[in-house]
């Protein structure tokens, strides 16, 4: 397998003003539905063929500690932890990984995986997307404001243009934004807006 023949994706679950959790870390609100009828519904059918064809998650500390709190629903998929603190592996799949993220996703992630999702937190988001290391974004929006919490995109600080692939909206509220990440446009001072 080739380093072309495979794709990062950066999934994440926002509510609508785009907090990823509350402060406290909760996000027992990602369980809160509404009901559109107009929406799709899926299967469990349709969710566990979805979910066959992610080979490789990657996340944070703080992401996989929440997994291990909601029963670890990654199964037996390969896991990399991206952490400089010791924890313990859950299973055998888990790896815990503290070293250069470029190394990580070319040399290690690309050539043995074909489609690879790096599932949080905030900061490793960040980061993929400031060194160019993610292909897609897929955002579930949540009917929810939040007001208050851990944003998804925190000062980036560089632009990137993106191209709309796919929108879903779903019975429960919920809205799906898939988007290609094209390129780096420039790069923007990560604290201050340009003075007019």
């Amino acid at each position: 397998m080739t380093e072309k023949d495979s794709k990062v994706t950066i999934h994440m679950v926002s509510s609508l003003d785009g907090f990823i959790s509350k402060s406290d870390g909760d996000i027992s609100w990602m369980q809160s539905g509404d009901n559109y009828e107009n929406g799709i519904e899926l299967t469990k059918e349709e969710i566990t063929d979805f979910l066959k064809k992610i080979d490789c998650y990657v996340m944070g500390a703080k992401t996989y500690e929440h997994a291990l709190e909601l029963g670890w629903p990654y199964g037996e998929i390969p896991v990399k932890v991206l952490t400089n603190r010791k924890l313990k592996p859950i299973k055998e799949t888990v790896e815990f990984y503290s070293g250069n993220l470029n190394h990580l996703v070319n040399q290690e992630l690309k050539p043995n995986y074909r489609n690879i999702w790096m599932v949080g937190g905030a900061e490793i988001t960040k980061e993929f997307i400031r060194l160019e290391l993610a292909d897609e974004i897929v955002i579930s929006i949540m009917p929810v404001i939040l007001g208050d919490g851990i944003l998804f995109f925190d000062y980036v600080g560089t632009e990137h243009l993106l191209h709309l692939k796919d929108v879903k909206a779903y019975k429960e509220g919920m809205v799906e934004l898939v988007y290609e990440i094209k390129k780096m446009v420039a790069e923007r001072s990560p604290r201050h807006l340009p003075k007019p």
